[in-house]
């Protein structure tokens, strides 16, 4: 048994994040920090390619060995309920939060056999999740409503970043639902993180230059951004095009790029480097249609940069007048980009950072905490005995 002073261990489960995936992870690491500022012990469970049991600045880490999903380019699943089960009774969670709705939901039963109250946190719109899994029109939305109510009915809280997120619970009547924003790093990602040497190095002073900064994987529909480049080019428009990151369709993508000034970056590790790019860009492209929130494109609106967004996501609602909606389409992408270009370059940065400024992660801890019923700093925490993982 140890014993701690550091309020309620706040367990968290996550499928679908790896070393190199993006908003997930990093949402993760800032909400584990917060959690522990706040005097609470917050332990990840992911899945990995071996186990292992780590700490770090937003918490302990536990790596649990996990099959991988082909074609998804590294993304693993916590399989094997009895041992998952093993852990979760070994550290003893006052608290359990899980961003998978499908293969995890169980875990909601098992928090409330054992009387640990628990949150979902719902990370992409379920809907649009079977479109791109080819699920017929007809069927995708009385499928997404009956596995929502699943999950509404197997944990006590549904956490939605978005009203666009929520809404799907809404439709069938969830009263179990709280929306909470995430945030953005609003020191890193800054305007003053341009650098003209960085812009020199993809585009000439007469040119436009449009970033991608995401997982190259089908839900994102990065060849959108190739769309969006070869209709402004045909159109007679200077543009450039940087594709940050790596995925399962990168090989693909190379190819639909031939011919095209299009250079891919590969993943960046360092997020200076990222926000480098994003606030030295004129433009950044984000066409997922799935995506409930898009750090990404809030992480560009930081850096000063507007964002053309899928029209079909939440992101209207994340990037408001700092950015432009458009349907999934290059022509109807490359209109957008010409509208936002079109505007004046002081104009278009002060309006992407005053729009980012209005999400910050300690709001964002904070919500989350309210939903965990948990206190929000460490004057209250109080000493709880556990056992060892």
């Amino acid at each position: 048994m140890t014993r701690r002073t550091s309020g309620l261990r706040i367990v968290r489960l996550a499928n679908f994040v790896t070393a190199r995936s993006g908003g997930l992870r990093t949402a993760l690491r800032h909400l584990g920090e917060g959690y522990r500022a706040a005097g609470h012990d917050p332990v990840l469970v992911v899945p990995g390619e071996r186990a292992a049991d780590e700490s770090y600045p937003w918490g302990r880490v536990v790596t649990l060995p996990g099959p991988e999903l082909p074609g998804t380019g590294g993304y693993r699943l916590l399989a094997g309920r009895r041992r998952l089960a093993r852990l979760l009774a070994d550290l003893a969670p006052d608290r359990l939060e899980v961003s998978d709705r499908s293969s995890l939901r169980w875990t909601g039963s098992w928090a409330r056999a054992n009387g640990v109250p628990s949150v979902m946190v719902s990370h992409e719109s379920l809907a649009g999740l079977l479109g791109q899994w080819g699920v017929p029109d007809a069927l995708r939305r009385p499928t997404a409503d009956r596995l929502n109510r699943a999950t509404s009915r197997a944990y006590d809280r549904i956490v939605c970043t978005t009203r666009w997120a929520a809404d799907e619970f809404d439709r069938i009547g969830a009263g179990n639902v709280d929306l909470v924003p995430l945030g953005v790093d609003l020191d890193t990602f800054h305007p003053d993180r341009a650098d003209p040497r960085l812009r020199e190095r993809y585009a000439d002073p007469t040119e436009l230059l449009l970033v991608h900064c995401a997982r190259l994987s089908p839900e994102k529909r990065p060849e959108l951004a190739v769309q969006t480049l070869a209709e402004l080019r045909r159109a007679g428009v200077p543009a450039v095009l940087v594709m940050a990151g790596d995925g399962p369709q990168r090989a693909a993508l190379a190819r639909r790029a031939a011919g095209l000034p299009v250079t891919f970056t590969g993943f960046l590790p360092d997020r200076a480097a990222v926000a480098a790019l994003l606030a030295s860009a004129d433009v950044v492209l984000a066409p997922g249609p799935v995506e409930t929130f898009g750090l990404a494109g809030l992480e560009a609106l930081a850096c000063g940069t507007p964002v053309v967004v899928n029209a079909a996501s939440a992101l209207p609602e994340v990037v408001g007048v700092a950015g432009v909606a458009a349907y999934g389409s290059g022509a109807s992408m490359a209109e957008a980009v010409s509208r936002l270009a079109a505007r004046p370059r002081a104009r278009r940065r002060r309006d992407a950072r005053a729009r980012a400024e209005e999400f910050g992660w300690p709001a964002a801890v904070a919500g989350f905490l309210r939903v965990h019923d948990a206190d929000t700093g460490r004057d209250t925490a109080a000493e709880v005995d556990h056992p060892t993982a």
